[in-house]
């Protein structure tokens, strides 16, 4: 039970992104699930919190490369985000605690 609740708050990335790792993590009164899912909660906000200053900065550019290049960044943070999620529902469910 334990890993399928940590697995699920990484796995929320599909369906509840921030919804799921918080109420996973203010209810479990397990360690291990808390952390786990803390660990999720951060990796769904990471690229959000990433997209702040990203937003600044294209607001203020003024070429039309440095605004793509904002854009494929944001991308690839948000996709690197989303893999690593993937990765670790998958490491956490397969665990041997």
């Amino acid at each position: 039970m334990r890993q399928l609740l940590s697995s699920l708050s990484y796995f929320s990335i599909f369906f509840a992104p921030f919804i799921f790792p918080i109420i996973v993590w203010i209810v479990a009164r397990d360690a291990y699930v808390a952390k786990h899912s803390k660990r999720a909660l951060l990796s769904h906000l990471f690229p959000f919190l990433a997209a702040i200053p990203l937003l600044y900065l294209t607001i203020i550019a003024n070429h039309a490369g440095s605004i793509f290049g904002y854009v494929i960044l944001f991308a690839v943070i948000y996709f690197g985000s989303f893999v690593y999620n993937i990765v670790k529902g998958i490491q956490v469910l397969r665990d041997d605690v």
